[in-house]
């Protein structure tokens, strides 16, 4: 099962997406020369920008390690030439593919560049995001079984004064919670999967529920164990996140929008 909270939920976006732009490097520049072969400035120059946009340091250091790499790289290059390795069908074939994933790569910085997300679309998914994650968060333990049999079995030993989280330890299987005696950590609501999220939010406190909950990943039973207020990050701590999250979306509209319109055979 997967469960997040608000911060979770909006860092799900495009940031590998966004994480390679554009490089200009120098024209005509070069990094080093491999028996005699160029090997341009603008190679480095475009590792070093797509390794800081994913929060990786840019440092003479790493500059020299990646300087290294790409001279090795040449090298081997330069040799599987020699071999003939260049005019193998198969590697052809991955240079096609390479080729296509550049170009693919290509339209989605150039989308980006072209489709700049403004304040005001970021607050109004924040808002939306607020409402559908609801006020409140929950604290729960829960036994995930494969049928209804052995979902009211549970309950029926759980009655009788076995404990849950003994239970969940040995037939459970949600193997995230199944080695902490079924425990869940503080969710909202909307971070589970339904009908399990409208069974809970119908529970008391320390109740447990009289009939199985169907959901696609099998049979629950689940004991509702606290409530509290749900505390949304502020605006300013999610908004490039949530930038990520309305480019997903965007792009996966514009990608459907091409997709209807190619002639497919």
């Amino acid at each position: 099962m997967q469960f997040m909270k608000l911060a979770q939920l909006i860092s799900l976006g495009i940031s590998g997406l966004i994480a390679v732009t554009a490089v200009q490097a120098q024209s005509g520049s070069t990094m080093a020369k491999v028996n005699g072969v160029a090997i341009p400035q603008s190679r480095l120059e475009f590792i070093v920008k797509a390794r800081t946009a994913q929060g990786q340091p840019d440092s003479p250091e790493s500059r020299k390690a990646l300087r290294e790499d790409l001279i090795t790289e040449e090298v081997i290059a330069q040799e599987a030439k020699k071999q003939g390795l260049d005019k193998d069908p198969d590697f052809q074939t991955q240079l096609d593919m390479a080729r296509q994933t550049a170009l693919v790569r290509a339209y989605q910085v150039d989308y980006i560049k072209k489709h700049p997300v403004s304040d005001e679309e970021l607050r109004k998914e924040y808002e939306a995001l607020k409402t559908q994650m609801g006020d409140k968060e929950y604290k729960a333990h829960h036994v995930l079984v494969a049928t209804e049999e052995e979902a009211k079995d549970i309950i029926a030993r759980i009655k009788k004064g076995t404990k849950l989280e003994k239970i969940a330890e040995e037939k459970s299987l949600d193997t995230g919670s199944k080695s902490k005696g079924g425990e869940l950590d503080w969710s909202p609501a909307a971070s589970y999967v339904q009908p399990f999220a409208e069974a809970l939010t119908k529970l008391k406190e320390g109740q447990l529920t009289q009939q199985p909950v169907k959901t696609p990943f099998g049979w629950h039973v689940i004991r509702l164990d606290n409530v509290r207020p749900l505390k949304v990050p502020p605006f300013e701590e999610v908004k490039q996140n949530l930038a990520q999250r309305v480019l997903q979306k965007q792009f996966a509209s514009s990608v459907n929008d091409l997709r209807s319109k190619a002639k497919v055979e």
